[in-house]
């Protein structure tokens, strides 16, 4: 696929410079036109439709499991990231001691917060890793629960350190939200040191709400015990004879429209293929982060970090934001400034006409 092609897929391009993938992903017409066929059919079929379900749920999970580089049967299949993460929470049979970024994303530190655990934090500034590490040694934590991109100003930790931090701390359970970070680079889950990787996927996936997943290593079914149980715990490939494990995360029936739509999005995906994907947006994120730096636009800690992704916090108030918003550049207002966040299906003409409003 030519990459000039690779935006005639998303409608919303052909109206707005769409620079807000981090708050909410475009749907493509691919995905758009499988949501109708399937409502068509279920308008026409009823549970003839339906009865296929356990089938398209086997063919989502087996597409997800070799997308992120992970077997199908540690795959479970959730409807957005806090259900799969509450759940996991909940598989714990005592409280623990976690360790969390102090900042990040609430769905993860709010719903720790609120239960018994015993919480210790680590700083995020311009001795983040330093600072994760010496809360290990120190604390000892059970879990660390993080993203791997930070929703706020795009820090990223990367798949290496993770990789090394496993390999230091053996024992430590690494639980990642993905939402920010899936979808920007090829992720080799059974790599990557992870033990858990939960993500939503209407982001960065383009794949609609509704939909998401877990990934689950292989020593981990003997560190939780999950409580969740339902009709659907039982129905389908890889549940029964795996011990029901996957199983207790997928307790009711599930919506085939909202899991045939991650399906669809990673076949999009596949067909213009991750290197591609990943290379073009390396290529558009140094260029911005160049731009934005020279304006003095970052926070200054954040330009030493070798590894960044393509969200970005750059210093600006409500009247920017509005006035961004009135030339047809989608942002977001996001902690102190305005986040922008750039995808494979941007453009240098999309940049341009941004750097032109911030008169950069």
């Amino acid at each position: 696929m030519l990459i000039d092609n690779l935006r005639k897929g998303f409608p919303v391009l052909e109206q707005y410079t769409y620079l807000n993938t981090a708050a909410s992903g475009p749907l493509s017409e691919k995905v758009w036109e499988f949501r109708q066929d399937h409502d068509m059919d279920f308008l026409i079929k009823a549970s003839l439709l339906k009865e296929k379900m356990g089938d398209v749920l086997t063919e989502v999970r087996e597409s997800v499991g070799q997308f992120f580089h992970c077997a199908p049967n540690r795959v479970a299949l959730i409807p957005n990231f806090s259900y799969g993460f509450n759940s996991v929470l909940e598989s714990l049979d005592k409280p623990k001691k976690i360790l969390l970024v102090k900042g990040d994303y609430p769905s993860i530190n709010w719903p720790v917060e609120s239960r018994d655990f015993e919480v210790v934090y680590a700083e995020m500034g311009e001795n983040f890793e330093s600072n994760i590490i010496e809360k290990i040694e120190k604390e000892k934590p059970y879990f660390f629960a993080f993203s791997i991109v930070q929703y706020i100003n795009g820090v990223k930790l990367s798949i290496d350190f993770l990789k090394k931090l496993k390999e230091q701390f053996p024992d430590l359970i690494l639980m990642a939200d993905g939402t920010q970070y899936v979808g920007t680079e090829d992720f080799n889950f059974d790599d990557s040191g992870i033990d858990i990787v939960i993500s939503s996927c209407y982001k960065w996936m383009n794949a609609g709400y509704g939909n998401g997943f877990m990934l689950f290593n292989e020593s981990i079914q003997g560190k939780l015990s999950p409580k969740n149980l339902g009709f659907g715990s039982l129905q389908g490939k890889y549940k029964a004879h795996e011990g029901n494990f996957i199983g207790k995360f997928e307790p009711g029936h599930y919506d085939t429209l909202n899991f045939g739509s991650l399906k669809v999005a990673i076949d999009l995906m596949n067909e213009i293929g991750m290197q591609i994907i990943q290379n073009k947006i390396n290529a558009l994120k140094k260029m911005a982060r160049y731009r934005f730096a020279g304006a003095g636009l970052l926070e200054e800690w954040t330009l030493e970090r070798a590894e960044f992704s393509s969200l970005f916090n750059i210093k600006g108030d409500e009247k920017l934001f509005n006035q961004l918003r009135g030339e047809g550049i989608i942002t977001s207002l996001r902690g102190n400034g305005i986040r922008i966040s750039i995808h494979y299906f941007n453009s240098e003409k999309d940049l341009d006409h941004l750097f032109k409003i911030l008169k950069i």
